[in-house]
């Protein structure tokens, strides 16, 4: 299920990520979940939804990194 906008979400992605960190989230995710319709595309298996949530987050964490206060700071 792709996201349509930022409050669409997951609340547990909501509530962690800063704004920018959400889109980036978002169009990962909204890609993935397009890339890897069939299950032979999927390298680790699992869902449809998992793969596109990996995806997402790998994307956040190319960006974004969590610091020693628990929040995602952008990486300089």
């Amino acid at each position: 299920m792709p996201y349509s906008k930022r409050e669409d979400l997951p609340e547990s992605v909501i509530n962690v990520l800063p704004p920018h960190a959400q889109d980036i989230y978002k169009e990962a995710f909204n890609s993935a979940w397009d890339e890897y319709k069939k299950p032979s595309d999927r390298k680790k298996g699992g869902t449809r939804e998992e793969a596109a949530h990996r995806v997402a987050w790998a994307a956040v964490k190319h960006k974004y990194q969590k610091g020693s206060d628990d929040k995602w700071h952008l990486k300089s």
